[in-house]
């Protein structure tokens, strides 16, 4: 390998709560030459990462500005509210928003969820990260309405979970610069999608060699007759001459 040769690789970000386990083992199951390089990432700076060449490709919440990434919506997550297991919420499978309205409910700054309107009653001050508002709600200064995946990631034995039925979605994506979209991110994509090592929707094959196609004998358009003169080799069965298979007459008797 020459010095101005660069062996391939693949860097992925990801966003907190993405668990991109099953991806990079089937990557290493089919490029087991391209070494993959995992760059966490908080939700709000994943895309200037992706602009700047931070990564090849990565995990982010939407929405995120598209007029310069490309993105796959992969999966929506269930939006949970995390409270103290004494909570009264801790009672019940499911709330609403309108079940938080007298509730401090911290909206940290790196909140991944597109609210119009968070519910209940604001902190004094917002948490910085999502980490911290964990700490605060397990110290009983509030709640916290996040992601499942989030709510899952920093779990704690006093802390508890359950489904807001209103409350805003957050949808995961891949994403990659849409200047920047080469072999190995369509390698990454068809395994996310789901696509085995030989579908047809992954990287275009090179194309195949066309064959010379057999040409048939020319006959004419008709069956040719035989030229005068020549047998056709076959035996008449009809004619004079005592051929084959002619019927004899009985001979006349003279008077």
């Amino acid at each position: 390998m020459t010095g101005s040769e660069v062996s391939p690789s693949f860097r992925l970000a990801y966003v907190p709560g993405v668990t991109p386990t099953k991806w990079v083992r089937i990557w290493n199951e089919r490029l087991p030459d391209v070494p993959l390089t995992l760059i966490a990432v908080s939700a709000a700076e994943a895309p200037d990462v992706l602009r700047g060449g931070g990564a090849d490709a990565g995990f982010v919440r939407l929405p995120i500005d598209r007029t310069d990434l490309s993105a796959i919506p992969l999966y929506t997550e269930t939006t949970v509210v995390v409270v103290p297991k004494d909570h009264v919420v801790a009672a019940v499978d499911e709330v609403s928003a309108e079940d938080l309205a007298d509730d401090i409910v911290l909206h940290p700054l790196d909140d991944t969820l597109d609210w119009e309107q968070p519910p209940g009653r604001p902190a004094n001050e917002r948490p910085a990260t999502t980490a911290d508002a964990v700490e605060l709600v397990a110290a009983g200064v509030g709640l916290l309405v996040v992601p499942q995946s989030l709510a899952r990631l920093h779990h704690r034995k006093d802390l508890t979970y359950r489904p807001v039925s209103d409350a805003p979605e957050s949808r995961v994506a891949l994403s990659w610069p849409q200047d920047e979209t080469t072999d190995l991110v369509e390698d990454f994509i068809g395994i996310v999608r789901g696509r085995t090592v030989n579908s047809s929707r992954g990287r275009t094959p090179a194309p195949a060699p066309a064959q010379p196609k057999r040409k048939r004998p020319d006959t004419g358009g008709a069956r040719q007759k035989p030229a005068a003169g020549k047998s056709t080799g076959k035996s008449p069965r009809s004619g004079s001459g005592g051929a084959k298979g002619a019927k004899r007459g009985k001979p006349r008797r003279r008077s």
